[in-house]
């Protein structure tokens, strides 16, 4: 033994001793070692009454264990209770004489060097830091500590703290419970305190783990200590008010937390959501401090309410026989002043000893004490009576305690799980400030560990009450969510809660709040106005119904019947000089084939089908031949009408009615090859253009094969190049018989039409390349009508005189073009 022995505060002899740590002060006095002479003891200050009340909780559990008959029957427990004084040192040097003893005893040289530790376990200590401590030191002798309050995760670490066990469940599940309930509420921006110790430190540390798995960011993070200087609470003041974020968790000891309270009360920090542990949440001094509001409508988590029968009957007696009435500490604290009577009734008395809110914590100290004892009723076999000639050593016992499972008088089941833990289940407070300053804690729901983790988190909202006395629930967000139709774009350098709303860009969408990306819409569909949906596609096609295409329709049906007319005139005056001038079969023909020009225009116009496709371009492509292959022989018959006046020339013999004829019938048979070909091998199809405008479906007819369409153009260009050179050089032929003329200008503007028509065509999108297209065939089919009909009807109707074969016949100088 080095040093002055540690001496217990309270103690009582027995068969078997159990050992107690608790801080029945708060602080202690600093001291300046020089280091020339011996240390003095630690002077304590500060009484803790809340640990004075655990101690008086063990104690209970050992009386009511040694007056029990089924419970170490004849066997007495006595108990070795020290003072701490919440110093670390204090807690390690209180552990090796609980370990030790402190008797000083000579051992023979032959005895060994080992024997049965002083008591059998340690109940204690109150915080994570010295029960750390506590368990680094004891572990490698395997004497069991179990602590009532002491809630670090890291304890669970049985490599480290084999011996550890606990009836307080471990801060891992507390701190993550923290986590679902801020998110339940919203909360994604949030501030946190904690305490500068294992407790705080690595309790926020799995809260701030699991708050970034939920989305959840911390807008900052202090840590705090009550005996920091003052310049550490005006920076956490001023980095509070300087936040955007209303919500704060406190991951703080109480005794932190009284320091803090004060400075926010003074600088008015009111208005703030405070979100709690076990710690302070269900610790009423702590609200009797809080006397302007600034905690009112916290929420946090506390252990679950708990009663053990005639514990507080038996504090209460022990403070009547103990101190009899008030007492105050001095400024010393030093010793305790006694002003009593020894008569007082102190039913009535409410203050810090007779505050009984710390039930739960009161239980874990008594289930702490029942599972020791149940492990020591195994161990020594106990029925009616006890072996006490069992030698007890602390693995035996650490093995017994972790395997019990027992019920304790109140339903109240003990048990250790492989890290030495208890189940975790929290009930969710709410302070709730009611009249004269008395806050109620209200319970609000559960949070139970054992559940699916969709049913661990219960709450009832409609209950609860939020900071600065509104039942509105609070908003903390760094910023706000985005609706439908936007996509979030970070901030750079701030959190990842910390975000512009863009909105989706054309043909994208999003239909959800918060959403990180934008989705494309399928091909055939489109982004709405909103950017929440996709909308189907216009489907769009030159129509009847529309404008243009009506205007199209008309001006299609307007040339047919006017060549119809044509043909009506022609036929009444068939028998004059100028129909019959120039075989007026081929003008006959023509005119047919004018009509199915016209007419095959009309299948330009409407939705787009299999059918259509197909016949619209060979409608085209075979009236057009027939039309120009007509011309072409009029244009033939009128050179060779010129070449066979000349003596000895027998020209026409060689191109009569039957070689006209024939020749239509070829060149037309061409084209008819032409399309068959093409139709065979890749016919034209109804097609969804995607790509010209990015809202609508255009449907078109595709070529199938470029090649036969191309084919079928060249081959109308090849025929109209053909009747061009003939007309223009049957341009000097006599004036009144100068067909060949108005067939060369209609020529002309045909193959002008058919030149501007390529580029139009190509460039034109949609249902306006269809337009052009039409626009095209019916150009060239009123130019062919008008140049080469309508100056022999107007000789017809209105100039009768000029109808004679004898004005017909007449020889004028030729006219050039």
């Amino acid at each position: 033994m080095r040093g002055d022995p540690e001496n217990p505060l309270l103690s009582k002899d027995g068969d078997f001793i159990l050992g107690g740590m608790f801080s029945f002060h708060s602080s202690w006095e600093d001291r300046m070692d020089n280091y020339t002479h011996k240390p003095m003891p630690l002077q304590c200050t500060s009484l803790n009454f809340r640990d004075f009340q655990f101690a008086q909780a063990m104690r209970f559990a050992i009386e009511e264990i040694d007056n029990s008959t089924d419970l170490l029957p004849g066997i007495s427990l006595g108990y070795k209770i020290y003072d701490t004084c919440g110093s670390v040192a204090r807690s390690v040097g209180v552990t090796l004489a609980l370990a030790n003893g402190n008797e000083i005893v000579s051992v023979p040289l032959k005895a060994p060097c080992t024997r049965p530790a002083h008591v059998q376990a340690i109940i204690g200590e109150t915080s994570s830091s010295p029960t750390i401590a506590v368990a680094t030191v004891i572990g490698p002798f395997v004497l069991p500590v179990i602590s009532h309050f002491a809630t670090c995760a890291c304890l669970s670490d049985k490599t480290k703290y084999p011996s550890f066990l606990r009836t307080i469940p471990s801060d891992y599940y507390q701190s993550r419970a923290l986590g679902h309930l801020v998110k339940h509420f919203g909360w994604t921006w949030v501030g946190a305190i904690r305490t500068n110790n294992d407790y705080g430190n690595n309790g926020m540390a799995t809260f701030t783990e699991t708050a970034q798995q939920l989305g959840i960011c911390l807008e900052y993070s202090v840590s705090f200590f009550r005996t920091d200087p003052y310049v550490k609470i005006q920076k956490i003041i001023e980095i509070i008010k300087a936040s955007t974020s209303k919500v704060i968790v406190a991951f703080l000891s109480h005794a932190d937390l009284d320091v803090l309270l004060h400075e926010f009360s003074y600088h008015n920090l009111s208005g703030y959501q405070w979100v709690g542990t076990e710690s302070w949440i269900f610790d009423s001094q702590t609200a009797k401090m809080d006397i302007h509001h600034i905690l009112d409508g916290a929420i946090g988590l506390s252990i679950p309410k708990a009663h053990v029968t005639g514990l507080r009957e038996f504090i209460l007696d022990f403070w009547e026989t103990l101190f009899s009435c008030k007492f105050k500490e001095l400024k010393s604290s030093a010793e305790i002043l006694r002003e009593c009577t020894g008569r007082e009734d102190m039913t009535g008395v409410q203050n810090s000893y007779t505050d009984m809110s710390l039930m739960p914590i009161f239980n874990n100290v008594y289930k702490g004490v029942y599972a020791v004892a149940h492990a020591l009723h195994n161990i020594l076999s106990c029925n009616k009576t006890c072996n006490k000639n069992v030698q007890l050593d602390p693995f035996t016992v650490l093995q017994h305690i972790r395997k019990i499972h027992i019920t304790t008088k109140e339903g109240d089941e003990v048990y250790f799980n492989e890290n030495g833990d208890p189940a975790a289940k929290y009930e969710i407070i709410n302070w709730q400030p009611r009249g004269n300053g008395i806050v109620e804690f209200v319970t609000a729901g559960l949070y139970d560990t054992s559940l699916t983790p969709e049913k661990q988190l219960n709450l009832q909202n409609e209950s609860l009450i939020w900071a600065r006395n509104t039942k509105q629930v609070p908003v903390s967000v760094c910023s706000e969510k985005c609706p439908p139709g936007t996509r979030k774009v970070l901030q750079k350098g701030r959190p990842v809660c910390c975000y512009d709303c863009i909105r989706c860009a054309e043909g994208q969408i999003s239909n959800v709040t918060d959403s990180v990306t934008c989705e494309r819409c399928l091909p055939e569909f489109w982004s709405n106005e909103r950017r929440d949906a996709c909308v189907k596609k216009e489907a769009v096609f030159l129509s009847y119904e529309e404008i243009m295409g009506a205007l199209l329709t008309a001006a299609s049906l307007f040339g047919a019947c006017m060549t119809i007319g044509v043909i009506l005139i022609f036929f009444k005056y068939r028998k004059t000089p100028i129909v019959r001038a120039n075989n007026s079969e081929l003008s006959f023909l023509l005119l047919f084939s004018l009509i199915l020009c016209f007419l095959c225009s009309l299948t330009f116009i409407g939705q787009p089908s299999d059918w259509s496709c197909m016949l619209r371009h060979v409608a085209f492509g075979i009236t057009f031949v027939l039309c120009i292959s007509c011309l072409l022989g009029k244009t033939i018959v009128v050179l060779m009408a010129f070449r066979a006046t000349r003596p000895g020339s027998n020209v026409q013999k060689w191109f009569g009615q039957t070689q006209q004829r024939l020749c239509v019938t070829a060149f037309t048979l061409i084209q008819v090859i032409i399309c068959i070909i093409w139709l065979t091998t890749s016919p034209p199809f109804p097609s969804k253009n995607l790509i010209e405008f990015k809202d609508k479906i255009i449907l078109e007819c595709a070529l199938g094969s470029a090649v036969g369409f191309w084919a079928v153009l060249g081959y109308i260009g090849l025929l109209a190049i053909l009747c061009f050179i003939f007309a223009f050089l049957a341009r000097k032929l006599p004036d009144n018989f100068n067909e060949a003329k108005f067939i060369t200008f209609s020529m002309l503007i045909f193959c002008a039409v058919w030149i501007t028509f390529i580029p139009a065509y190509v460039s034109s999108p949609g249902k306006f390349s269809v337009a052009v297209e039409i626009f095209a065939i019916l150009a060239c089919s009123f130019g062919l009508l008008i140049c080469i009909f309508i100056p022999k009807c107007y000789i017809i109707l209105l100039k009768p005189e000029k109808n004679t074969k004898r004005n017909m016949m007449g020889k004028k100088a030729p006219n050039s073009l």
